[in-house]
């Protein structure tokens, strides 16, 4: 039986593979969120809006993003809407990283739905006079919402904005399936040239359980240094 070769993962070509692939890894979760957060931030804006056909708006979006898997929304990014843009687009995507851009669309969908129903509960559990006080002291309905009401509820939200932040960087290893040379993707290079898939899914599951240990800390932290108080 094989003994473990720590020496392929802390240098070597097998190593920068690996390296390579949890970099991306964290790009994709960054910048995913970086997106996302305002996104979520509208979306739920927009389904506690007076006008119905805004909060129908944002009732399409959450529905129809929450209810099909991560898996077929990173399909149809990069294997389906390309198809409909004109040749000329479609030439000039496909010569660039159009795999990398294509999970991020998808990741930022996916993560602004779940996330928007996050901050929408932060707002409902906002008692309602609140809002009604700052209209009548004559705020519109936006300008209530980013005086009075937000400031609170994003406050109450961290904690289950920081889960969902998790399973941002649990779901970017999705991103295998359309080709990205993510952490995971890595690992399945590095075990088929190398025969060496102990070693090489070891240090993927290290790499996660790093990051997601380090968000679940902050979480930690962020409960134990800002409680949420009763009324």
């Amino acid at each position: 039986m094989n003994s473990f070769d720590v020496s392929m993962l802390l240098s070597g070509q097998y190593h920068d593979w690996l390296v390579s692939g949890f970099v991306l890894s964290l790009k994709l979760a960054v910048i995913t969120l970086v997106i996302a957060l305002p996104l979520a931030l509208l979306v739920a804006v927009l389904r506690l809006a007076p006008l119905a056909v805004l909060r129908g708006v944002g009732v399409v979006f959450v529905e129809a993003i929450r209810n099909v898997p991560l898996l077929a929304h990173m399909l149809f990014w990069y294997f389906g809407a390309p198809e409909v843009l004109p040749e000329s687009l479609k030439a000039w995507l496909y010569e660039r990283d159009v795999e990398a851009a294509s999970a991020v669309i998808a990741l930022v969908l996916y993560t602004a739905a779940y996330m928007s129903e996050d901050i929408r509960s932060g707002i409902r559990s906002i008692p309602k006079e609140q809002m009604e006080a700052s209209r009548a002291l004559g705020f519109s309905f936006l300008a209530s919402m980013r005086r009075v009401i937000l400031p609170q509820a994003l406050r109450l939200t961290v904690p289950p904005l920081i889960s969902q932040t998790l399973s941002l960087w649990k779901n970017t290893s999705i991103a295998m399936v359309i080709g990205v040379a993510e952490l995971m993707y890595q690992a399945q290079q590095v075990e088929s040239a190398s025969f060496r898939g102990f070693e090489s899914f070891a240090f993927a599951t290290g790499a996660y359980l790093t990051i997601s240990l380090a968000i679940t800390g902050a979480s930690a932290w962020y409960h134990h240094h800002h409680p949420v108080r009763s009324a």
